[in-house]
């Protein structure tokens, strides 16, 4: 199902294993025959796969040509029998130099360096139009045969554009070449890639009118792809499935297909299917498992050099490949779109009533550690599969585009998995310290008597401890005797191991394992002690299989012998039989850890604790040296680093930053940051910085402008781009506040007369001037549109060599290498971005030079606008950046993700209180149309007021638009002693939980009286101040005072204004220090309490009004002061 068949060579539609045990590293081993040792070991299993497969293959073809005879079921069973290796190579030869093509399009192998065809597919002559013609031409029409040069058979147009990519360092990078035959003018999607023997031209025939024969319509197609990136990059993180299921319903948007499924590949080479979107008439496949053998080992080496794949029709005969006799071997079509399904594949799609299908590879790169070691960077997680019921072309621009989607889609899925393996880590490690937190209260028998238990250190059904010869079993566990005879078996073959591992007792050959049935079938096993064990069991898996589709069973009989993904579950349950799931590294870690605990806990020696003594001096010793080393580095870098103290002063000034300066550091070091050294107009940018970072929350790519000093009068200030980070002591506590920065001052000054130039920016952009950084620039077809001095320094590619040609591909790509598949991704998406308006500052970004040389460098990018403000391009900006910034950046985009889920968590409420809020709406609705006594519509109305007042908050979550005044008010009329009402309504709780007294001097006269006003905000904000008020005031037998003291004047034009003055009174201190700072500290904020009174300031101030906070000996107070049109009865509205 994986990819629409059963056993392809590189794409069926399902993935199936042999179950594996793990073993875990550290002295773990894996005991069952199938399996080995967890890490390291998966390319001798995959090896032994191959020759599973090449079994079953060789099975397929003895039973004729039909197939017919063919028994999947059974076959799979006997797989484990080796191949000869005579046999093997031949297998292989075949999946990759099979010499047939789908007869969608054609195929010519040709020479690089003479562009002499070695080869074509049989129907090139007639795709072409050279076949011979029934009316004579005066023309000798060209002939294709071996040794024909291959640019005579195209337009002089396509001839030039082939030359031009054979000459491409990375040719697959300029694909598609849209070129035309010769003889007919038909247009075809050329699709290069070089092998070992030359150049494979695939050659798919193309509609004239096909939009995306332009580039832009290619880049139209790879905008398609950056929409779906972005729906995907907007999930929330934490939901794999959610990831998943988004996947294939965008997979399936861009391509059209009937179904389209992620098919995920375990551990233990077997495959399921995660993830399906389909016609609502397909029987689904959701959930269903498939054998390793389904998908073959060869299959699965092709997806990882080929990551599309497309059959158009599995009916159509395949197209035999002519080659020239002298080449050693048939021709290598591994990296060729066209190469035709190999073995029972095309059977199996029929048998499933699939014709045609898709399917893309999902490629995620390892880690460092891996690629160090030798190991295989590169890990197929599993495909992304599309079919449908009747023939279906996807064109290749569109292909690309779903290819780019599941490069983003890889990217996105390797930060979801490592999450999940954080989490993990996490849950096991909590589990270990409440174990160690028992074993200390308690005796070691403790882990399995209380909760949690060792049960919970990992998924499994029992758990056991056998401890000074006495047997704790939890859950589904062997006897005492069967777990004696075990031991046994351990001591006799496993005695010098500290662990292992198994899936399957009855093929690690344990006595007694065929007698505990399916219930116990998979062991891990930590030695404790030479007498002291701990175990975990697991039952079969085929009690954790469920089918997907709701019609069926898998206790069904089934056709066996017919190719088909019911036939592959069956074959499945098959295999898994007597075999529990395979333990994963990261719970063999979780044992071995715990391992290491009880260890030392279980054996308390003397000895022990003197050497533990002494490895804690060596370890404090080292930690000098390190600290040392540090303060060294620091000292000498290249990079301007300094530090202050809580308290905002110098404590730490380098040599670079001195330098920049002109300030050395002993005049630097007691000087505060923001009012002796930071210019005036970052002053207020630095305090905020400061004050956040000494709170923990770290920040990144801050612009500053520092002063500079000494004897130079000419000498400017210059600026620095800084992160900002706690620096903490031993016990974690924030002492300080490090900055790591870059000097900036020459790009500063160029960028912001560029960005900000009305005139000829070509002046500034193509100006030799050493202090303008390196820029490019793009059209909205994402080709290069300028290409500045600075940047053919920077690269070593001139300026007429680079114009024209696309920024993706043949800029960044072919003549600057980029830094992996992930680099291009990321590079196409900021800017298709930038493109779209949506700008991406310093992202970093690495590439080769002409040389080779790798250049690392911050990437911004800006929307480029016409004078009628249209979108026509985007502007890139190039900044070389230090090792120091670089390292810094990285731990400021981790920090990025704790803010983005903030963000999350506030809209999230946003959205949700809308929920309750419409029930009280509809319940305020209900209750008018009742007979209701004049008390009771009073508090209907303070109830609905108070209603309003919460959407009017949620629609002002925009605080920007309150600090900077641009927020909009809201003018109605309303009577003010309604509003009065609603107001203290908000704090008769507080009242009565403190058992204050509240005071009310409001005068009759303006309860009754209409202004014209915002009375939400009014409402709020005199609401904020009064519960605050309360919360502050002594308790019990404090009280709270509200007074309202109003005055009239007359304008010219006839307008009665009220002077209102609210004030509001409680005795003793008041309101804490720090929320007074809070409310009128435009900067900053320390509690929630004061940033709501910070912003209710402001809502008053954006009134026209004003308050003030006084403090008395006895008592303090607000004061709130409100001008508001008075409405005349004449004009009141009803």
């Amino acid at each position: 199902m994986a990819t629409s068949g059963r056993r392809n060579d590189d794409q069926s539609s399902q993935a199936f294993g042999r179950a594996q045990s793990s073993g875990s590293s550290h002295s773990y081993t894996h005991v069952a025959s199938s399996s080995n040792n967890r890490r390291g070991d998966s390319s001798s299993r995959a090896v032994q796969q191959f020759s599973a497969d090449a079994r079953l293959h060789a099975v397929y073809e003895q039973s004729g040509e039909s197939g017919k005879s063919f028994d999947y079921s059974e076959s799979i069973r006997t797989t484990n029998q080796s191949m000869p290796e005579q046999e093997m190579t031949a297998y292989l030869s075949k999946m990759q130099r099979g010499g047939l093509i789908q007869p969608f399009g054609c195929m010519i192998a040709v020479d690089e360096s003479s562009f002499r065809v070695i080869a074509y597919s049989e129907n090139a002559r007639e795709m072409l139009g050279l076949t011979p013609q029934a009316v004579p031409s005066l023309e000798t029409p060209e002939i294709l045969t071996i040794g024909t040069d291959v640019r005579a058979l195209f337009t002089p147009a396509s001839s030039l554009l082939l030359e031009k990519a054979f000459g491409a360092r990375e040719i697959t990078l300029l694909n598609p070449i849209w070129i035309h035959s010769k003889n007919t003018g038909k247009p075809f999607y050329a699709i290069l890639h070089r092998i070992d023997v030359g150049i494979v031209i695939d050659l798919e025939p193309a509609k004239t009118e096909d939009p995306a024969l332009s580039i832009a319509g290619a880049v139209q197609s790879q905008k398609l792809a950056v929409r779906a990136i972005s729906h995907l990059q907007s999930l929330p993180s934490g939901d794999i499935k959610l990831l998943c299921d988004t996947v294939v319903q965008s997979v399936r948007d861009l391509t059209g297909h009937d179904r389209v499924m992620v098919y995920k590949f375990h551990e233990d080479e077997h495959g399921e299917v995660v993830a399906e979107s389909s016609r609502p008439d397909l029987e689904p496949y959701l959930g269903l498992h498939y054998p390793a053998t389904d998908i073959p080992q060869a299959s699965r080496f092709l997806f990882k050099q080929s990551r599309v794949r497309m059959i158009v029709d599995c009916h159509a005969p395949s197209v035999p490949v002519i080659q020239d006799e002298t080449l050693m071997q048939p021709l290598c079509l591994v990296g060729s779109t066209l190469r035709a399904p190999h073995g029972c594949h095309p059977q199996y799609m029929a048998n499933m009533g699939t014709i045609a299908s898709l399917t893309l590879a999902v490629v995620i790169n390892g880690n460092d550690e891996d690629a160090a070691k030798g190991a295989s960077s590169q890990k197929l997680w599993g495909l992304v599969v599309g079919h449908h019921t009747s023939a279906r072309y996807i064109p290749f621009p569109l292909r690309f585009a779903c290819e780019f989607l599941m490069q983003a889609f890889s990217l996105q899925l390797k930060m979801e998995l490592q999450l999940a393996s954080q989490l993990a880590e996490k849950h096991a490690l909590r589990t270990q310290t409440l174990l160690c937190d028992m074993l200390l209260r308690d005796s070691p028998t403790g882990i399995v008597t209380q909760s949690p238990s060792i049960i919970d250190i990992v998924k499994c059904d029992g758990a056991a401890l056998y401890y000074q010869g006495k047997y704790y079993p939890l859950g589904v566990t062997p006897t005492e005797a069967q777990i004696k005879e075990i031991l046994e078996r351990l001591s006799a073959f496993h005695g010098n191991l500290t662990g292992l591992s198994t899936d399957s007792l009855v093929d690690a050959g344990f006595p007694g394992a065929a007698s505990l049935g399916d219930a116990v079938c998979g062991m891990a096993v930590a030695h404790i002690t030479a007498n002291d064990f701990l175990f975990w069991f697991r039952s079969h898996t085929a009690k954790e299989i469920k089918w997907g589709g709701a019609k069926h069973d898998p206790q069904d009989k089934d056709d066996g012998q017919r190719m088909h993904p019911r036939s592959s579950f069956k074959a499945f349950l098959e295999v898994v039989k007597s075999r529990s799931l395979p333990w994963e590294n990261a719970e063999m870690d979780a044992i071995h850890s715990l391992q290491l605990i009880l260890r030392n806990s279980f054996q308390d020696d003397i000895s022990n604790s003197k050497a533990s003594m002494d490895l804690e001096l060596q370890g404090m010793d080292e930690l000098r040296s390190v600290a040392r080393e540090m303060v060294r580095l620091i000292e000498t870098a290249t990079a301007p680093i300094f530090a202050v103290d809580l308290d905002g002063r110098i404590n730490g000034w380098n040599a670079k930053v001195a330098e920049l300066t002109g300030l050395p550091a002993k005049e630097a070091m007691g000087k505060s940051l923001v009012h002796d050294l930071v210019h005036k107009g970052s002053q207020e940018i630095a305090d905020k910085l400061l004050f956040h970072a000494l709170r923990g929350e770290e920040a990144k790519n801050i612009e500053l402008r520092l002063r500079t000093f000494g004897s130079d009068q000419n000498k400017q200030d210059f600026f620095v781009v800084v992160n900002a980070c706690s620096s903490k002591d031993i016990e974690s506590n924030i002492v300080g506040v490090c900055f790591v920065g870059q000097d900036v001052t020459g790009e500063k000054v160029v960028m912001d007369k560029f960005l900000n130039i009305q005139g000829d920016y070509k002046a500034i952009v193509q100006s030799p001037n050493p202090l303008i950084p390196p820029i490019f620039a793009s059209d909205e077809n994402t080709c290069c549109s300028e290409w500045n001095t600075a940047m053919e320094k920077l690269t070593g590619w001139s300026r007429a060599e680079i114009l024209g040609k696309t920024l993706i591909g043949e800029v960044f790509g072919s003549c600057c290498e980029l830094r992996g598949q992930d680099a291009m991704t990321n590079f196409v998406i900021v800017l298709h971005n930038a493109i779209e308006g949506k700008d991406t500052e310093k992202m970093p970004f690495s590439f080769f030079d002409r040389d080779g040389k790798c250049v690392q460098v911050l990437l911004t990018a800006n929307r480029r606008l016409n004078m009628d403000g249209r979108s026509i391009g985007a502007f890139c900006f190039l900044q070389i950046a230090s090792p120091e910034l670089q390292l810094a950046l990285k731990v400021q985009r981790q920090q990025d993700q704790k803010l983005v889920s903030k963000m999350k968590e506030l809209a999230y409420i946003c959205q949700e209180v809308q929920n309750p809020l419409g029930g009280l709406r509809f319940s305020h609705m209900l209750l008018r149309s009742t007979n209701l006594s004049e008390d009771q519509k009073q508090l209907l109305e303070t109830s609905t007021a108070c209603e309003k007042q919460i959407s009017k908050i949620l629609k002002d979550i925009d605080l920007e638009n309150i600090e900077d005044g641009s927020m909009e008010l809201e003018e109605v009329e309303f009577v003010l002693g309604s509003v009065m009402d609603a107001v203290i309504s908000q704090v008769m709780l507080v009242q009565r939980e403190r058992g204050l007294h509240l005071i009310r001097e409001i005068p009759e006269v303006i309860k009754t009286l209409s202004l014209y006003g915002d009375q939400m905000r009014i409402q709020q904000v005199l609401a904020d101040f009064l519960l605050n008020m309360a919360r502050c005031s002594p308790s019990p037998e404090g009280w709270v005072e509200i007074q309202l003291n109003p005055s009239f004047r007359e304008t010219l034009s006839g307008t009665t204004i009220a002077r209102i003055e609210f004030r509001i009174i409680c005795p003793g201190e008041g309101l804490p220090p720090e929320l007074v700072q809070d409310m009128f500290q435009s900067s900053r904020w320390t509690t929630q309490e004061g940033l709501g009174l910070g912003m209710c300031r402001k809502i008053v101030k954006l009134m026209k009004g004003e308050v003030q906070y006084i403090r008395e000996s006895e008592r303090c107070y607000f004061t709130i002061v409100l001008q508001l049109p008075v409405v005349k009865p004449a004009l009141r509205i009803t």
